[in-house]
Formats: structure tokens, C-alpha cells, sequence
């Protein structure tokens, strides 16, 4: 039976390279370069954390850029633990049509759960994708990803509300 090497990874497309990560590392039942313990895996989350920083603010400022007219603010919560153990994440992107219906910013969220296996990424209002960062080009690998969920999240924002919420199509 053939199984998926490293080399064969780093010859992937790029967008795929960090799902091939995510089937070796639960075939493989490790994280990374063979992270084992919560703890080494902990420690390759927040240095994730530091790689996808820059492209998690990249995708919300480009959003707020040209849907918000710049009327949005980027923020970034740092890497937090809660008290039963789950790491976390979050940047997000609010304006004042958002806050005025009342839902949430746009959001990215890095998340590495007490009980699971390794990291993940989601928004607000879009599902989970894994979150296999170990460094700058591996994170620059998964703009398109942040781009995609950051996207997701406004269209189903707007579905909560409506087309109204976005300036660029009330003001544009």
C-alpha cells in the first residue's frame, strides 16, 4: 500500500498541501513533525498563530477594502485558553451597518479544541477547515482559505439580515 510522503505534500498545489497534512497527521496520529503531546501540539497552534496573523488581516482588510469602503476595523484577540482547555484565535471585521442589525463581524477563528485531535479554522457562520500551519509559506498557502471563509461569513451575514449590511452596495 502506498502512503502519502512529505515530498509527495510539498509537490501538492499549495491549496492542497495543508489537507494532505491534515489526513497524514490522523493516519499517522501526530501533528506536524511528529507532535504527540497536547503540549507540543499546543506550542506548533500558537506558532501557527503567528504565521496566519498577517494573512488572516490581509483577507478582512481586502474585504473591508472593497465591500466596506473602508468603514470596517480589523481586530485580533491574540491566542486565549479557556478554562476547560480549548486554545483560540480570533480576528474579525465589524462596521456600523453590522452592528446596527445586530449580528456578528465577519470572523476567522483558529482553534485547537481541548478534545481534538489538532487545530482548525472556521467563521462565525462557516464550518471548520484544519489548520496545518508550520510556517510563512504555509500560511500564505491558506490565504485563499481565509479569503473563502471570510466571504462565506458576509454572504451568510447578509442572509441573516440583508444586502443592505455591505456599503459598497448602498453607497457604492
Amino acid at each position: 500500500m502506498n502512503t502519502t510522503t512529505k515530498s509527495d505534500i510539498k509537490r501538492a498545489p499549495d491549496h492542497l498541501r495543508g489537507l494532505l497534512r491534515h489526513f497524514s497527521d490522523l493516519r499517522d496520529v501526530t501533528h506536524g513533525d511528529g507532535a504527540v503531546s497536547r503540549s507540543d501540539k499546543e506550542k506548533l497552534f500558537i506558532a501557527a498563530i503567528d504565521y496566519l496573523a498577517p494573512y488572516a488581516r490581509q483577507a478582512l482588510d481586502e474585504m473591508n477594502s472593497v465591500l466596506l469602503l473602508t468603514s470596517g476595523t480589523v481586530t485580533a484577540s491574540g491566542v486565549s485558553k479557556s478554562s476547560e482547555g480549548d486554545l483560540a484565535a480570533v480576528w474579525t471585521l465589524s462596521w456600523p451597518e453590522q452592528e446596527q442589525a445586530g449580528i456578528l463581524p465577519v470572523t476567522l477563528e483558529a482553534f485547537y479544541g481541548h478534545g481534538f485531535h489538532h487545530p482548525h479554522l472556521r467563521g462565525a457562520t462557516v464550518g471548520v477547515w484544519p489548520l496545518n500551519v508550520f510556517s510563512d509559506s504555509d500560511a500564505a498557502a491558506e490565504l485563499p482559505t481565509l479569503r473563502v471563509i471570510a466571504a462565506a461569513d458576509l454572504h451568510n451575514l447578509a442572509f441573516q439580515r440583508d444586502y443592505r449590511i455591505v456599503p459598497a452596495i448602498t453607497r457604492g
